[in-house]
């Protein structure tokens, strides 16, 4: 019947608190998680991400299955989503939280092992980074850095 599409299972609000709470649980284990859990995707990462949604659907949905409490979920996630990038933009504090800051992995030739296992980052992901940033040798590295995104970026010294 139509009109069951858009008969919720619990209140409306019910669906904003899960929305919140489950949004915000993510969001904190995915930054517990490290800078790489989301930047360089992998197959396995994908397969994680496509999993973890999987795993949160039951906390956020409950019981319902109704077009309207689906809709109402991907509204307030997307407002969520919206609403910590406002106020990330206005607050650096806030987005050092969320986002992270910047890591050097190596300078001047050096490379900082500690902090690539600390980041969990494979030395083949370094040595791509090394390649895409022409650098033969770690000699040859003035600044390498993992950045917010997950990304590494390698600066070349300059002859």
């Amino acid at each position: 019947m139509p009109h069951e599409l858009f008969d919720l299972a619990m209140p409306w609000w019910e669906f904003v608190l899960r929305a919140m709470a489950v949004y915000m649980v993510v969001l904190l284990m995915v930054r517990l998680t490290g800078k790489r859990a989301l930047g360089q995707s992998t197959p396995f990462d994908t397969l994680v991400i496509v999993l973890l949604g999987t795993a949160v659907q039951n906390s956020l949905i409950g019981e319902d299955t109704s077009l309207l409490g689906g809709l109402l979920l991907a509204g307030v996630l997307l407002a969520l989503n919206w609403l910590i990038g406002v106020c990330t933009a206005r607050s650096k504090a806030l987005d050092a939280l969320v986002q992270g800051r910047p890591v050097v992995l190596a300078r001047d030739g050096d490379i900082d092992w500690k902090e690539l296992v600390r980041r969990n980052v494979s030395y083949a992901d370094f040595e791509t980074s090394k390649r895409e940033a022409d650098c033969r040798d770690d000699a040859e590295i003035d600044l390498a850095i993992l950045e917010t995104s997950g990304r590494i970026t390698v600066l070349k010294k300059r002859s």
